[in-house]
């Protein structure tokens, strides 16, 4: 019988340059077998003993002002798309996609096909 090993492990590798701004984010996930490199981070953890949210928000000196606003948007399309999945809030989750149409139409994302 194979040994299953539960366990999954995420790490961020990330390049700073001499004034500490990052450079390079490399991220690998051991049980897929990837190793990426990507401009931008959103990692948020719940402290169950302090009940709040701790956050790591990076990204390089490369990314454009247009790709963080794209990748905020997927973010919070992929945030409500969770919160769905874990509560079933889908009036709540109605009103964050209308956000998210909102925000990417005030920030010009929409294309006309």
């Amino acid at each position: 019988m194979a040994d299953i090993n539960n366990d999954m492990e995420i790490k961020f590798n990330v390049i700073l340059d001499e004034n500490k701004i990052p450079e390079k984010i490399n991220w690998e996930a051991a049980d897929e077998n990837q190793n990426s490199e990507c401009k931008a981070i959103l990692v948020s953890v719940w402290d169950k003993d302090q009940q709040n949210t701790m956050g790591i928000d990076l990204w390089t000196k490369e990314m454009k002002v247009d790709e963080m606003k794209q990748f905020f948007h997927q973010t919070l399309l992929s945030m409500s798309e969770s919160f769905l999945r874990a509560t079933g809030e889908d009036k709540m989750v109605a009103d964050m996609q209308d956000f998210c149409a909102h925000f990417a139409d005030k920030m010009n994302l929409i294309r006309e096909s």
